[in-house]
């Protein structure tokens, strides 16, 4: 059955209802409040996955190119028909075009930070960095906002986090693998898979031991955010490894070889069925990595030959997998790195290579209210920059959150009480939902 949606993400039945809030028509803070009050059927993603590309990906030979621009800037590679008329991507992403319809590209994406560190943590949170406050990622705040049940981690990173829970504290911190799966082989993490023969009995005589000795720091742990965090860690903990479910998600190998030699057999194909089987069993948010994209020198033979087809598998078959699943729809996807590479190939190597570039760059994104098989955004025709009005990391931030039904406008306080806005200056891009 076709859902019909206005361009804020809304279902036409849902508009009609909330018209009546006000004649000036309706507010993203309303609409959220109506979401949360369950006025509002769908709308929005209920769990998420963020996929981080370390080194910066290169946007002309990815999903940006430019086959008219002069060959050193252009390159050595040809772009290909997507399924979606008038879309071409680089051709060495083949199954990704094939499932073009399931995603949005952004292009035209710009900052100004070109250092991997400050970029990383400005595309991991859509607010640009400043000295005196970290701010969160987005499966921290998810991990605020959404908690998942006691016996499933809320948040959980493969292999690990590039950001930390900022000014939300320890307690949002991600379970990280610190591991990534292998083809057709059971995944353990440490603390969950019950290593060394310790039965879940063991466990169990050991945390009353624990909770005695606990009681005697109670009155220090109310004054402590740390302690207070580590508890909550020990008692998620132990839901967790005397939990069937969290350990069954983890295993990868339970999934017919028919489902999963869809994603690949690379380690990063295996964390996206990973990643699904996770946010099916309630995870709210997992972060993946695909790093390497550094592409200083051989640019184009490291694309070709590694980074490219790892994550045109891994992808294609975690879209075509949660559809299969009928997870897209409620699971928001966002893909980025932390800036582009510059449009001139350097002359560092035989075949040259591309350096940091955050003033043009890509972003995909899925899921959820997102309409796929669209671009947004136009870089100029040597992908140098913003053709018109570039987009910004904290736009994609505030249209990320919107997706899940997070008021990126909303306010935390840090432990001395001062205020702070979720994402200072994004703005949601309409487009994304219309």
């Amino acid at each position: 059955m076709t859902t019909h949606r206005t361009c804020d993400g809304m279902k036409r039945r849902d508009m009609l209802k909330a018209g009546t809030l006000s004649l000036g028509g309706l507010t993203l803070s309303s609409y959220l409040r109506m979401a949360q009050a369950g006025q509002i059927e769908g709308g929005r993603a209920e769990r998420a996955i963020f996929i981080e590309l370390p080194g910066g990906p290169s946007h002309l030979d990815t999903f940006d190119m430019k086959p008219d621009a002069p060959t050193e800037i252009r390159g050595s590679f040809n772009p290909i028909a997507t399924n979606v008329p008038g879309i071409q991507i680089s051709e060495h992403l083949p199954k990704l075009a094939g499932v073009a319809d399931k995603f949005a590209i952004l292009r035209g994406v710009s900052h100004t930070l070109a250092a991997h560190r400050l970029g990383q943590e400005y595309v991991n949170t859509g607010t640009k960095p400043i000295p005196a406050l970290e701010y969160p990622s987005y499966g921290a705040v998810v991990a605020k906002e959404r908690p998942s049940d006691a016996d499933i981690p809320t948040l959980v990173a493969v292999p690990r986090a590039s950001q930390g829970p900022g000014f939300l504290g320890i307690r949002y911190a991600p379970l990280e693998t610190n591991s990534s799966p292998s083809f057709g082989r059971p995944f353990s993490v440490r603390g969950i898979s019950l290593a060394g023969g310790i039965g879940v009995d063991e466990v169990t005589r050991r945390q009353h031991l624990l909770k005695k000795l606990d009681r005697r720091f109670a009155e220090l742990e109310k004054t402590d955010q740390l302690l207070e965090g580590l508890d909550q860690f020990g008692e998620q903990a132990y839901s967790m490894i005397t939990s069937s479910r969290t350990r069954e998600a983890f295993d990868i190998s339970q999934e017919p070889s028919s489902f999963a030699k869809q994603f690949g057999e690379e380690s990063f194909g295996q964390s996206c069925l990973l990643a699904l089987r996770l946010v099916e069993s309630g995870v709210r948010l997992v972060s993946l990595q695909l790093g390497g994209w550094d592409t200083h020198r051989d640019n184009f033979t490291r694309l070709k030959t590694n980074n490219l087809p790892k994550l045109d598998a891994g992808l294609s078959g975690l879209l075509t997998g949660l559809e299969q699943r009928g997870l897209l729809d409620s699971t928001a996807v966002f893909v980025t790195g932390e800036f582009g590479r510059t449009p001139k190939i350097n002359q560092r190597s035989a075949e040259g290579g591309r350096d940091h570039y955050p003033r043009c760059m890509f972003m995909l994104m899925a899921g959820g209210a997102v309409r796929g098989g669209q671009v947004i955004g136009e870089s100029d025709q040597t992908a140098a920059g913003p053709r018109n009005e570039g987009i910004s990391p904290d736009d994609v931030a505030a249209s990320f959150y919107y997706n899940l039904g997070i008021d990126p406008s909303m306010e935390f306080h840090s432990s001395t009480g001062r205020p702070i806005t979720l994402v200072r200056d994004g703005r949601i891009i309409d487009q994304l939902f219309a």
